[in-house]
């Protein structure tokens, strides 16, 4: 589904560099830099919750109204995470137009239950959050839906993802995106199931043990002799 394109107020940054970067953060915004169309790279800072719902909620195509009265439509081309990988600290932004080809990474949605995840010890994993794609700017879509009722077998490569109209895989068919796998295997009767035999550990034969399994055979030797 197609979604407008929104549009957020940025800042031009003045300074750049680390501490003033981090100064930023502090006041809740975001150091980003727009560059692209053979332009020259515009450092610019935004809203940090804006951007970041924006983001969450689909967005990828976005109008950036800088307060020098220019409006530039950029794509969110990278976003840069601190070390601990769990927080935004820089976004990059390319200049694109809206009838151009590009290639992005849209959030999957799946809906539905595979008919072998209703098999008991079945686990089901969805491997991958978001799919590679390309196709014109106005037709970025929010999400792309995969429905999991219609997945035959213990795997579903991204080849079988059934595209919205105007977008093509960018990346390998074969990529598996959601799969099932078995704490157990349940089989239904008549069918041979394999059983991983448990390890033992072999037996330790001590020399009381030695001496045990010796006498019996000295004394079956001494009867014989006594018989002849």
């Amino acid at each position: 589904m197609k979604h407008q394109t929104p549009t957020i107020a940025v800042k031009l940054r003045q300074r750049t560099g680390t501490r003033y970067a981090q100064r930023l953060r502090q006041a809740g915004r975001l150091p980003a830099v727009i560059y692209g169309h053979k332009s020259e790279p515009v450092s610019v800072s935004v809203d940090e919750k804006e951007i970041l719902h924006l983001i969450q909620h689909g967005a990828h195509v976005m109008k950036l109204a800088i307060e020098d009265g220019k409006t530039e439509t950029c794509l969110v081309k990278d976003l840069q995470y601190g070390y601990l990988g769990d927080n935004v600290i820089h976004v990059d932004f390319a200049r694109v137009n809206l009838r151009e080809e590009v290639t992005v990474n849209v959030h999957l949605a799946y809906v539905g239950t595979p008919e072998e995840a209703h098999h008991a010890g079945a686990i089901l994993r969805h491997d991958h959050t978001e799919l590679g794609v390309r196709c014109k700017v106005s037709a970025i879509p929010e999400e792309i839906k995969v429905d999991l009722s219609r997945m035959s077998g213990l795997h579903l490569a991204a080849g079988a993802v059934e595209l919205p109209p105007g977008l093509t895989l960018a990346e390998d068919p074969e990529t598996i995106i959601a799969s099932i796998s078995f704490l157990k295997k349940h089989l239904e009767v008549g069918e041979e199931a394999e059983v991983e035999a448990e390890p033992t550990e072999p037996e330790v034969i001590t020399e009381a043990k030695a001496e045990e399994e010796k006498v019996p055979a000295e004394t079956e030797a001494e009867t014989e002799m006594e018989a002849s």
